[in-house]
């Protein structure tokens, strides 16, 4: 399969302007993992996925995506935005009183693109194995897609999730983990180790996939791409996706300290001037 990688880096440069200038605008947010994320859910929603016109719940008829570590939701909304789910300028009122655009994404608030409320960590993986199963009820052969946080499989209901999925033989999942090695309080090594996430998820018996390259969108693409060719094989397929924490702003990369904390004006500046604005800013 053919990709645009030019195109590609081109939106997640744009995006990464997006998720600074919203966590700073309201002071409030997470910029840390919004950035480490970015390539990978630019190449998902503008790429891979199979998408069509308009949004409804059931996604019927097309991929479907869910994002579990809520708390990234700058650069969620930002590609929903880009994508075309709703206008751009509503990227402004980020965080802000009576917006759709809440810190952790809502169902209620009806913004399109949201299937699930991920404020609590730990339940995306459950809704999407539903939904997953779902699809193959109604014989509706496209993929479900999930992102989950390294330091959200300390939640134990993840793990009650993998062992389903791998029984009921969910194979058109393909769950990608951040696996930044960074969490709130420190790197998940010393705050709770989760050891060898391959060897676990294979005891599981998943298919597992890693990229060490998490921020290199021709390998997100060519990873993305052996997933989905080892759909429907009777297993579920995970992805262990190796990101920088931070990864397009120099002084934010590779540290928790920037996991949910805002940019004071001098470090936006900073952070704007080594990003390029290639679409626009909002």
């Amino acid at each position: 399969m053919q990709h645009d990688i030019s195109k590609l880096n081109h939106i997640a440069s744009q995006v990464r302007r997006d998720i600074v200038r919203m966590v700073h605008a309201c002071q409030s947010g997470h910029p840390g993992g919004s950035l480490g994320c970015t390539d990978f859910l630019v190449a998902l929603y503008f790429d891979v996925m199979k998408r069509k016109e308009g949004f409804d719940m059931e996604a019927k008829g097309e991929d479907a995506f869910y994002l579990s570590n809520g708390h990234i939701s700058p650069v969620f909304y930002s590609v929903l935005a880009h994508a075309g789910y709703f206008d751009k300028p509503e990227l402004a009122t980020f965080r802000k009183l009576n917006s759709r655009l809440q810190g952790h994404p809502t169902t209620h608030e009806g913004l399109p693109g949201i299937r699930i409320a991920s404020g609590s960590l730990g339940q995306g993986l459950s809704v999407a194995i539903g939904h997953a199963v779902g699809k193959k009820l109604d014989k509706d052969e496209n993929l479900i897609f999930s992102l989950h946080g390294d330091g959200e499989l300390q939640e134990g209901q993840n793990w009650e999730a993998i062992m389903y999925a791998s029984h009921n033989k969910v194979d058109n999942l393909i769950a990608t983990i951040d696996y930044n090695g960074q969490q709130i309080d420190g790197p998940t090594s010393k705050v709770l180790s989760l050891g060898n996430l391959k060897t676990k998820f294979e005891a599981f018996d998943w298919k597992v996939l890693e990229v060490e390259k998490g921020n290199d969108m021709e390998e997100i693409l060519k990873i993305l791409d052996q997933a989905k060719s080892l759909t429907g094989q009777g297993k579920p397929i995970c992805i262990l996706l190796k990101t920088g924490m931070g990864h397009g702003v120099d002084y934010m990369m590779g540290t928790h300290a920037w996991h949910g904390k805002a940019p004071n004006d001098e470090q936006l500046a900073k952070a704007l001037d080594q990003l390029e604005e290639t679409l626009g800013d909002y």
